[in-house]
């Protein structure tokens, strides 16, 4: 099972979905889980995760990580060549390293070089920029490329996104 992660954020509150799918060409959602925390920390620029890693860990606690293969991410695992924790890295820390955990970007990060694999997907001529821990990120790449949809974003991520902002 694969389970994918997002958060969306109103003024000091947030809600964190998670959702399953079985395989990275599923159509279909399996499972949706979500959590809504107030009281969060202040964005602090350089240390994203501070803020956003306690609404993804209060949503995966609704999830049986024993069966889970995967976490998918909006966003960075490592931030540059040298290895830099990205949101997905403290993540994978906090997994114990059991998990391994694929970051998909819409946006390159400007420090990102040979840890991150561009994917181009349907039509589009912008690329979704991939980083993982736990599995290669080439392999990560493929994963995120066979995802069913036509378009730049993979349709359950798509979907995953219009979950968390309703």
């Amino acid at each position: 099972m694969i389970v994918a992660l997002d958060v969306y954020y109103r003024q000091q509150q947030a809600k964190a979905v998670a959702v399953t799918f079985e395989a990275w060409d599923s159509t279909t959602l399996t499972n949706k889980h979500e959590a809504k925390l107030s009281g969060l920390e202040p964005y602090e620029p350089g240390a994203f995760y501070k803020r956003e890693l306690p609404c993804l860990l209060a949503v995966l606690e609704r999830v049986d990580l024993k069966e889970v293969n995967y976490v998918v991410i909006d966003g960075y695992v490592v931030l540059d060549d040298d290895n830099r924790p990205g949101l997905g890295w403290h993540l994978y820390q906090h997994l114990e390293e059991k998990v391994p955990v694929i970051g998909v970007a819409k946006t390159r990060f400007y420090h990102s070089g040979r840890q991150v694999v561009g994917v181009l997907r349907g039509q589009s001529k912008s690329s979704l920029y991939i980083t993982s821990a736990g599995t290669d990120v080439a392999t990560a790449a493929a994963f995120i490329g066979k995802m069913a949809g036509f378009y730049r974003i993979p349709a359950l991520l798509h979907e995953l996104d219009s979950l968390t902002r309703s």
